[in-house]
């Protein structure tokens, strides 16, 4: 796999403000029912894969294929569908009228991987913890419990190769104090969207 492509963060600025679309930007419509907007959750999923660059270890490449991946499945029906599919609720519910869950299955695992990242990401901006204890803590609560004995030691050996915690941050900007309300900010909006649709992804109408 080809190196990433290094970002570079203007000055006085944070590894956020080089995102293409931040949860926090993302259009929730409480009107109805919490419809996340599609195109923006996809760039905003996008965007946080480049996170894992910043952990540093080709370990993390697998991680980030398997999310791009299940993005690329989900944009796909969007773009085959797009009167259907303007929020992800209704993408899911038009697909499986359409008896394919491609894209829906692709969702309930881009949700899981992003639930692995902010669980991790939140438990260590608030604590003092090492990187790789807060994603083990993590991956314990969110992805082992559906992956297979394959896939288990693939994401143990990415966990295993996370940067110092200090190193961490400083790849994130100069100012900690900074990156810190920034990334509490970000990961609240993402919080709030991976709520809204593990809600949504274990209720009736979007099983298959």
């Amino acid at each position: 796999m080809a190196a990433a492509a290094v970002v570079q963060i203007p000055a006085g600025g944070t590894f956020l403000e080089t995102f293409k679309k931040s949860f926090v930007d993302v259009p929730i419509d409480a009107d109805k029912g919490n419809a996340i907007s599609t195109a923006e959750f996809l760039e905003a999923a996008e965007s946080l894969t480049t996170m894992f660059d910043v952990l540093g270890s080709v370990a993390f490449s697998p991680v980030k294929k398997d999310m791009l991946g299940n993005v690329e499945k989900i944009r796909k029906r969007m773009l085959a569908a797009p009167l259907e599919s303007q929020n992800l609720q209704d993408l899911v519910r038009n697909e499986l009228k359409n008896k394919s869950h491609t894209a829906t299955e692709g969702l309930v695992w881009l949700v899981r991987g992003l639930e692995f990242t902010c669980i991790a990401l939140s438990k260590n901006v608030s604590s003092t913890e090492e990187l790789a204890d807060s994603f083990r803590g993590s991956y314990s609560v969110t992805l082992k419990p559906h992956h297979s004995f394959l896939v288990k030691p693939i994401f143990s050996a990415a966990m295993s190769a996370c940067p110092y915690r200090k190193d961490f941050y400083a790849k994130l900007g100069d100012d900690e104090q900074k990156v810190q309300e920034e990334l509490r900010e970000y990961l609240a909006a993402l919080e709030k969207i991976v709520n809204i649709l593990k809600g949504f992804l274990e209720s009736k109408e979007a099983k298959w």
